[in-house]
Protein backbone atom coordinates (compact mmCIF):
# COMPACT_ATOMS: atom_id res chain seq x y z
CA UNK A 1 0.00 0.00 0.00
CA UNK A 2 1.15 3.59 -0.34
CA UNK A 3 0.33 6.56 1.00
CA UNK A 4 -3.18 7.17 -1.15
CA UNK A 5 -4.27 3.70 -0.23
CA UNK A 6 -3.12 4.64 3.66
CA UNK A 7 -5.55 8.08 3.60
CA UNK A 8 -8.16 6.44 2.23
CA UNK A 9 -8.34 3.76 5.13
CA UNK A 10 -7.72 6.01 7.22
CA UNK A 11 -10.38 8.65 6.04
CA UNK A 12 -13.18 5.42 5.60
CA UNK A 13 -12.59 5.10 9.76
CA UNK A 14 -13.67 7.99 10.33
CA UNK A 15 -16.46 8.06 7.49
CA UNK A 16 -17.00 4.58 6.32
CA UNK A 17 -20.00 5.47 3.77
CA UNK A 18 -18.41 8.74 2.93
CA UNK A 19 -19.55 9.26 -1.02
CA UNK A 20 -16.11 8.52 -3.37
CA UNK A 21 -16.37 12.26 -4.67
CA UNK A 22 -16.37 13.79 -1.37
CA UNK A 23 -13.63 11.45 0.09
CA UNK A 24 -11.44 12.57 -2.84
CA UNK A 25 -12.28 16.55 -2.41
CA UNK A 26 -11.36 16.05 1.22
CA UNK A 27 -7.98 13.99 0.71
CA UNK A 28 -6.90 15.86 -2.52
CA UNK A 29 -6.96 13.18 -4.64
CA UNK A 30 -9.36 12.70 -8.02
CA UNK A 31 -12.85 10.78 -7.76
CA UNK A 32 -11.48 8.17 -10.36
CA UNK A 33 -8.47 7.31 -7.89
CA UNK A 34 -10.03 7.01 -5.37
CA UNK A 35 -13.00 4.69 -6.79
CA UNK A 36 -9.94 2.18 -8.58
CA UNK A 37 -8.23 2.14 -5.16
CA UNK A 38 -10.74 1.32 -3.46
CA UNK A 39 -11.74 -1.27 -5.84
CA UNK A 40 -8.36 -2.81 -5.91
CA UNK A 41 -7.92 -2.55 -2.06
CA UNK A 42 -11.29 -4.24 -1.63
CA UNK A 43 -10.52 -6.77 -4.46
CA UNK A 44 -7.47 -7.90 -3.47
CA UNK A 45 -8.43 -8.77 0.20
CA UNK A 46 -6.74 -5.86 1.86
CA UNK A 47 -9.90 -4.12 3.07
CA UNK A 48 -13.32 -4.73 3.97
CA UNK A 49 -15.84 -2.54 5.02
CA UNK A 50 -18.57 -4.59 6.25
CA UNK A 51 -21.28 -3.83 9.32
CA UNK A 52 -21.14 -4.90 12.62
CA UNK A 53 -24.87 -5.76 14.22
CA UNK A 54 -25.71 -4.52 17.70
CA UNK A 55 -25.27 -7.35 19.83
CA UNK A 56 -28.47 -7.38 21.79
CA UNK A 57 -30.15 -8.04 18.27
CA UNK A 58 -27.84 -11.45 16.91
CA UNK A 59 -26.25 -12.27 20.25
CA UNK A 60 -28.53 -14.43 23.62
CA UNK A 61 -25.60 -13.04 25.81
CA UNK A 62 -22.35 -11.77 26.47
CA UNK A 63 -19.16 -13.12 24.67
CA UNK A 64 -16.61 -15.47 27.01
CA UNK A 65 -12.86 -15.10 26.01
CA UNK A 66 -11.09 -18.60 25.79
CA UNK A 67 -7.83 -19.37 26.96
CA UNK A 68 -6.58 -22.48 25.56
CA UNK A 69 -3.65 -24.99 26.48
CA UNK A 70 -3.01 -27.28 23.46
CA UNK A 71 -1.13 -30.54 23.24
CA UNK A 72 2.58 -29.86 21.98
CA UNK A 73 2.59 -28.75 18.29
CA UNK A 74 -1.07 -28.66 18.31
CA UNK A 75 -2.16 -25.05 18.51
CA UNK A 76 -2.23 -24.71 14.47
CA UNK A 77 -4.42 -27.58 14.39
CA UNK A 78 -6.53 -26.66 17.44
CA UNK A 79 -7.10 -22.98 16.20
CA UNK A 80 -8.21 -24.09 12.43
CA UNK A 81 -10.77 -26.28 13.87
CA UNK A 82 -12.16 -23.79 16.04
CA UNK A 83 -12.46 -21.55 12.78
CA UNK A 84 -15.50 -24.36 12.23
CA UNK A 85 -18.05 -23.21 14.71
CA UNK A 86 -19.76 -19.85 13.70
CA UNK A 87 -19.99 -18.51 17.19
CA UNK A 88 -16.18 -17.92 17.26
CA UNK A 89 -16.03 -14.49 16.38
CA UNK A 90 -11.98 -14.53 17.00
CA UNK A 91 -9.31 -16.48 16.85
CA UNK A 92 -5.32 -16.68 17.06
CA UNK A 93 -1.98 -18.63 18.29
CA UNK A 94 -0.29 -16.85 20.79
CA UNK A 95 2.94 -17.12 22.78
CA UNK A 96 1.98 -16.53 26.17
CA UNK A 97 -0.30 -18.02 28.81
CA UNK A 98 -2.41 -20.06 26.30
CA UNK A 99 -1.61 -21.54 23.26
CA UNK A 100 -4.69 -20.71 21.51
CA UNK A 101 -7.07 -17.52 22.18
CA UNK A 102 -10.39 -17.19 21.01
CA UNK A 103 -13.99 -14.89 21.72
CA UNK A 104 -16.93 -17.05 21.31
CA UNK A 105 -20.30 -14.82 21.06
CA UNK A 106 -23.56 -16.77 21.50
CA UNK A 107 -25.65 -15.86 18.53
CA UNK A 108 -29.12 -16.62 18.45
CA UNK A 109 -30.15 -20.35 18.33
CA UNK A 110 -26.70 -21.24 19.86
CA UNK A 111 -26.30 -23.46 22.92
CA UNK A 112 -23.26 -21.70 24.49
CA UNK A 113 -23.25 -24.52 27.71
CA UNK A 114 -22.81 -27.21 25.07
CA UNK A 115 -20.15 -25.09 23.08
CA UNK A 116 -18.22 -24.80 26.50
CA UNK A 117 -18.88 -27.49 28.17
CA UNK A 118 -18.74 -30.00 25.99
CA UNK A 119 -18.55 -29.30 22.15
CA UNK A 120 -14.99 -26.92 22.09
CA UNK A 121 -13.00 -28.91 25.02
CA UNK A 122 -13.80 -32.20 23.18
CA UNK A 123 -11.43 -31.47 19.97
CA UNK A 124 -8.57 -32.91 19.26
CA UNK A 125 -5.35 -31.44 20.56
CA UNK A 126 -6.98 -29.62 23.50
CA UNK A 127 -5.43 -29.98 26.73
CA UNK A 128 -7.48 -27.47 28.99
CA UNK A 129 -9.66 -24.43 28.71
CA UNK A 130 -9.81 -21.41 30.39
CA UNK A 131 -12.94 -19.46 30.30
CA UNK A 132 -13.63 -15.68 30.93
CA UNK A 133 -17.43 -13.97 30.95
CA UNK A 134 -16.93 -10.68 29.20
CA UNK A 135 -18.90 -8.38 31.92
CA UNK A 136 -18.23 -4.98 29.93
CA UNK A 137 -16.72 -4.21 26.64
CA UNK A 138 -15.27 -0.53 27.35
CA UNK A 139 -13.67 -0.49 23.54
CA UNK A 140 -14.33 -2.49 20.59
CA UNK A 141 -12.12 -2.92 17.67
CA UNK A 142 -14.10 -0.46 14.85
CA UNK A 143 -13.27 2.00 16.89
CA UNK A 144 -9.61 1.52 16.29
CA UNK A 145 -8.14 4.02 14.18
CA UNK A 146 -4.50 4.77 12.79
CA UNK A 147 -3.29 8.67 12.99
CA UNK A 148 -2.16 9.85 9.61
CA UNK A 149 -4.93 12.84 8.38
CA UNK A 150 -4.86 16.52 9.41
CA UNK A 151 -7.27 18.03 11.92
CA UNK A 152 -8.48 19.32 9.24
CA UNK A 153 -9.65 16.63 7.66
CA UNK A 154 -11.02 14.40 10.07
CA UNK A 155 -13.30 17.58 10.70
CA UNK A 156 -14.17 17.22 7.30
CA UNK A 157 -15.21 13.75 7.70
CA UNK A 158 -16.97 13.59 10.45
CA UNK A 159 -19.55 15.71 8.88
CA UNK A 160 -20.04 12.06 6.62
CA UNK A 161 -20.11 10.00 9.96
CA UNK A 162 -23.76 8.12 10.39
CA UNK A 163 -25.70 9.34 13.22
CA UNK A 164 -27.17 6.89 15.68
CA UNK A 165 -30.51 9.49 16.55
CA UNK A 166 -33.42 6.75 16.48
CA UNK A 167 -34.10 4.36 19.79
CA UNK A 168 -32.67 1.19 19.70
CA UNK A 169 -34.77 -1.85 18.15
CA UNK A 170 -34.73 -4.67 21.39
CA UNK A 171 -35.17 -7.58 18.80
CA UNK A 172 -34.50 -8.93 15.57
CA UNK A 173 -38.12 -9.59 15.32
CA UNK A 174 -39.01 -6.42 14.77
CA UNK A 175 -37.23 -6.26 11.68
CA UNK A 176 -39.28 -6.60 8.21
CA UNK A 177 -38.43 -9.10 5.72
CA UNK A 178 -36.81 -6.55 3.86
CA UNK A 179 -35.09 -4.88 6.72
CA UNK A 180 -33.36 -7.97 8.06
CA UNK A 181 -32.74 -8.95 3.83
CA UNK A 182 -30.91 -4.95 3.63
CA UNK A 183 -28.87 -5.57 7.41
CA UNK A 184 -27.72 -9.11 5.54
CA UNK A 185 -26.46 -7.00 2.66
CA UNK A 186 -25.01 -4.34 4.73
CA UNK A 187 -23.55 -6.66 7.03
CA UNK A 188 -21.43 -8.33 3.90
CA UNK A 189 -20.59 -4.53 2.21
CA UNK A 190 -21.67 -1.34 4.63
CA UNK A 191 -21.38 0.78 1.49
CA UNK A 192 -23.78 -0.86 -0.62
CA UNK A 193 -26.33 1.80 -1.85
CA UNK A 194 -30.16 2.30 -1.92
CA UNK A 195 -29.53 1.10 -5.28
CA UNK A 196 -27.31 -2.02 -4.79
CA UNK A 197 -29.71 -3.51 -2.26
CA UNK A 198 -32.70 -2.81 -4.00
CA UNK A 199 -31.01 -4.65 -7.06
CA UNK A 200 -30.19 -7.33 -4.88
CA UNK A 201 -33.53 -7.77 -3.07
CA UNK A 202 -35.69 -6.78 -5.65
CA UNK A 203 -37.46 -4.06 -4.27
CA UNK A 204 -37.42 -0.34 -5.28
CA UNK A 205 -34.97 1.87 -4.29
CA UNK A 206 -36.75 3.89 -2.00
CA UNK A 207 -37.88 1.14 -0.02
CA UNK A 208 -34.50 -0.26 0.38
CA UNK A 209 -33.36 3.57 1.01
CA UNK A 210 -35.87 3.72 4.26
CA UNK A 211 -34.65 0.41 5.40
CA UNK A 212 -30.78 1.59 5.40
CA UNK A 213 -31.69 4.57 6.94
CA UNK A 214 -33.55 3.00 9.95
CA UNK A 215 -30.76 0.34 10.45
CA UNK A 216 -28.53 2.93 10.53
CA UNK A 217 -30.03 5.25 12.43
CA UNK A 218 -31.18 3.17 15.27
CA UNK A 219 -27.58 1.38 15.32
CA UNK A 220 -29.17 -1.52 14.41
CA UNK A 221 -26.18 -2.23 12.14
CA UNK A 222 -22.92 0.45 12.31
CA UNK A 223 -20.72 0.20 9.21
CA UNK A 224 -16.56 -0.47 10.30
CA UNK A 225 -13.61 -0.64 8.22
CA UNK A 226 -12.00 -4.30 8.37
CA UNK A 227 -8.30 -4.06 7.67
CA UNK A 228 -5.58 -6.51 8.94
CA UNK A 229 -3.05 -4.29 11.56
CA UNK A 230 -0.49 -5.88 9.83
CA UNK A 231 -1.14 -4.25 6.38
CA UNK A 232 -0.73 -0.69 7.40
CA UNK A 233 2.56 -1.07 9.63
CA UNK A 234 1.07 -2.42 12.80
CA UNK A 235 2.68 -6.18 12.87
CA UNK A 236 2.60 -6.51 16.21
CA UNK A 237 -0.65 -7.97 18.35
CA UNK A 238 -0.71 -8.49 22.12
CA UNK A 239 -3.61 -9.33 24.85
CA UNK A 240 -2.49 -8.01 28.62
CA UNK A 241 -4.30 -9.44 31.34
CA UNK A 242 -4.28 -7.26 34.20
CA UNK A 243 -4.77 -8.05 37.74
CA UNK A 244 -6.26 -4.73 39.46
CA UNK A 245 -7.86 -3.52 42.85
CA UNK A 246 -11.66 -3.92 42.64
CA UNK A 247 -11.95 0.45 43.26
CA UNK A 248 -9.51 1.38 40.06
CA UNK A 249 -10.71 -1.39 37.90
CA UNK A 250 -13.35 1.99 36.37
CA UNK A 251 -10.21 4.39 36.19
CA UNK A 252 -8.19 1.75 34.17
CA UNK A 253 -10.54 0.47 31.47
CA UNK A 254 -10.99 4.59 31.19
CA UNK A 255 -7.76 5.12 30.57
CA UNK A 256 -6.87 2.04 28.85
CA UNK A 257 -9.57 2.97 26.43
CA UNK A 258 -8.34 5.66 25.12
CA UNK A 259 -4.98 4.67 24.19
CA UNK A 260 -4.14 4.72 20.58
CA UNK A 261 -3.22 1.33 20.37
CA UNK A 262 -6.08 -0.07 21.92
CA UNK A 263 -8.35 -2.16 19.65
CA UNK A 264 -10.98 -3.56 22.19
CA UNK A 265 -10.50 -3.34 25.86
CA UNK A 266 -13.34 -5.87 27.89
CA UNK A 267 -13.64 -6.27 32.35
CA UNK A 268 -13.88 -9.90 32.52
CA UNK A 269 -14.61 -12.68 35.49
CA UNK A 270 -11.67 -14.24 36.75
CA UNK A 271 -8.60 -13.48 38.67
CA UNK A 272 -7.13 -10.68 35.67
CA UNK A 273 -10.61 -8.54 35.26
CA UNK A 274 -9.06 -6.24 32.89
CA UNK A 275 -8.14 -7.62 29.11
CA UNK A 276 -6.32 -5.22 26.83
CA UNK A 277 -6.07 -5.73 22.92
CA UNK A 278 -3.68 -3.80 21.21
CA UNK A 279 -1.51 -3.72 18.32
CA UNK A 280 2.02 -1.82 18.14
CA UNK A 281 4.25 -0.85 15.37
CA UNK A 282 7.16 -2.82 17.00
CA UNK A 283 8.47 -4.68 20.26
CA UNK A 284 9.89 -1.53 21.70
CA UNK A 285 6.70 0.45 21.31
CA UNK A 286 4.88 -2.76 23.21
CA UNK A 287 7.56 -2.25 25.50
CA UNK A 288 7.00 1.24 26.29
CA UNK A 289 3.22 0.54 26.53
CA UNK A 290 3.83 -1.64 29.07
CA UNK A 291 6.44 0.31 31.27
CA UNK A 292 5.04 3.61 30.59
CA UNK A 293 1.59 3.76 30.20
CA UNK A 294 0.89 0.54 32.02
CA UNK A 295 3.17 1.11 34.85
CA UNK A 296 1.44 4.39 35.12
CA UNK A 297 -1.56 3.31 36.18
CA UNK A 298 -3.80 2.78 39.51
CA UNK A 299 -4.29 -0.41 41.02
CA UNK A 300 -2.22 -2.59 38.86
CA UNK A 301 -1.07 -5.43 41.10
CA UNK A 302 -0.21 -8.14 38.18
CA UNK A 303 0.11 -8.04 34.24
CA UNK A 304 0.25 -11.33 31.66
CA UNK A 305 1.37 -10.68 28.45
CA UNK A 306 0.33 -12.84 25.36
CA UNK A 307 1.67 -12.01 21.96
CA UNK A 308 -0.20 -13.16 18.93
CA UNK A 309 1.88 -15.34 16.44
CA UNK A 310 -0.87 -16.01 13.73
CA UNK A 311 -4.76 -14.28 13.60
CA UNK A 312 -6.53 -16.68 12.12
CA UNK A 313 -10.37 -15.35 11.77
CA UNK A 314 -11.18 -11.37 13.16
CA UNK A 315 -14.73 -10.36 13.35
CA UNK A 316 -16.28 -13.78 11.90
CA UNK A 317 -13.88 -12.96 8.86
CA UNK A 318 -10.44 -15.49 8.34
CA UNK A 319 -7.30 -14.38 7.89
CA UNK A 320 -4.35 -15.40 5.75
CA UNK A 321 -1.83 -12.61 6.96
CA UNK A 322 -3.00 -9.85 5.46
CA UNK A 323 -5.83 -10.74 3.32
CA UNK A 324 -9.50 -11.26 4.50
CA UNK A 325 -11.86 -13.78 3.84
CA UNK A 326 -15.47 -14.26 3.16
CA UNK A 327 -17.73 -13.53 6.56
CA UNK A 328 -19.19 -16.60 7.76
CA UNK A 329 -22.08 -18.11 7.19
CA UNK A 330 -24.91 -18.10 9.83
CA UNK A 331 -23.98 -14.88 11.81
CA UNK A 332 -27.96 -13.63 11.40
CA UNK A 333 -31.01 -16.08 12.73
CA UNK A 334 -34.45 -15.11 12.93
Amino acid sequence: MDDTDLDIIAALQIAPRVPANALGEILGVPTSTITRRLNRLQNERLMKVIGRFAWPLVLSGNPHQLWICCEPGRAAEVAEKLKAFPEVQFVMTTSGTGDVYADLFPLLGSDINDLISNRIPSLPGIRSIETRLVLDSRRVGQNWRFQRLTDEQKDSLAAHEIPVNQPALASIDELSDLEFGTMCELGRNARASAAEVARTLKVSSSSAYRAIQMLLGTGSISPRVEVEPSAVGFPLAAVVSLQVKPKSIADVLDQLSSHESARMISMVTGQAPVVFHGVFRDPRSLADFITEDIGALPGIQTMDTSVALNVRRRYWMDRDGAFIGEQVEGLLRR
